[in-house]
């Protein structure tokens, strides 16, 4: 199968790559700058120069290919705090490449965050079969969704905040520099709630078998850890860094922690219980705790 591949030099699709090529597709991955180009060439993947505000070219790219992994988000508009902005050209990438896949049978997999429907008012224990009717990121996922009537073998992967390799642990990444910069590795309240994660290359698996063989409509959890406390993770990252783990006041949240102030309260228990049933997957990488242990600090 080809495979156009967006976000094709970022983190998520540097396992994704890998998988995609061992298992004997070729892929063509957007890249929007010659760094990237040069990280996607290294894969060993064809490299289409763009971004996801170039719906020519995704549309041109899609038609092209035999199916679509959507990677590809503005993290850099997220983190500046314009989380509505970035999900906007998110959903306008989707639908460029939506109307040149619908009727044509081929997979499209796309990205959703499990974070993004407990912004969106969920609560309680997510699992595969939750959907909320939109919000951000979450008009995307059921976009996305609805191509399975027409024509489209479409499914979503909901990425944790934490998706984590040796020295890159996703919002967690984060939360080491502000405990570097402050002195404190903190948390709010009494730090109960709970964050789901996954190593990168377990994320990298599912992303792959879904494209080989999710049934259409498919919403799919890469989430090998349910959910780890954030009191917990502070801890761990104070002892790497060798700083106190503590609760940070109501009032210094948002100058504590930054964009991730909207986050850091969240509780988001994950189940991937249906995931593993349906593509026969098992994490089998190191937990965030190993990852996070094996970097010196």
């Amino acid at each position: 199968m080809h495979v156009f591949v967006t976000g094709a030099s970022g983190r998520i699709a540097g396992a994704v790559l890998p998988e995609l090529l061992a298992a004997g597709h070729t892929v063509t991955g957007l890249a929007r700058s010659d760094q990237a180009a040069t990280t996607v060439r290294a894969c060993g993947a064809d490299v289409l120069r763009g971004d996801l505000t170039d719906l020519d070219a995704l549309t041109t790219a899609t038609r092209e290919a035999d199916g679509v992994i959507h990677l590809a988000f503005q993290n850099q508009e997220m983190r500046e705090g314009d989380l509505a902005g970035a999900a906007t050209t998110d959903l306008r990438a989707i639908e460029a490449m939506a109307a040149a896949l619908e009727g044509s049978g081929n997979p499209f997999v796309g990205t959703a965050a499990t974070l993004g429907l407990i912004l969106a008012g969920f609560t309680g224990r997510l699992t595969e079969d939750d959907v909320l009717p939109g919000g951000p990121r979450i008009d995307a996922e059921n976009r996305v969704i609805a191509l399975a009537g027409h024509g489209v073998r479409s499914s979503v992967v909901r990425l944790p905040p934490t998706v984590h390799s040796p020295g890159q642990y996703g919002f967690a990444s984060a939360l080491i520099a502000i405990a570097r910069a402050t002195g404190v590795a903190g948390y709010l309240g009494d730090g109960a709630n709970r964050w789901p994660s996954a190593s990168t290359q377990d994320v990298g698996r599912v992303y792959r078998l879904a494209l080989e063989s999710a049934p259409a409509g498919s919403r799919l959890h890469a989430v090998a850890e349910e959910g780890i406390a954030l009191r917990d993770l502070a801890a761990m990252i104070g002892r790497r860094l060798g700083v106190p783990d503590a609760p940070v006041a109501p009032e210094n949240v948002e100058r504590h922690f930054g964009f991730l102030s909207g986050f850091i309260g969240l509780d988001n228990p994950t189940s991937s219980r249906v995931t593993r049933d349906l593509l026969g997957w098992t994490p089998t990488g190191p937990g965030l705790g190993a990852d996070l242990d094996s970097e010196p600090s």
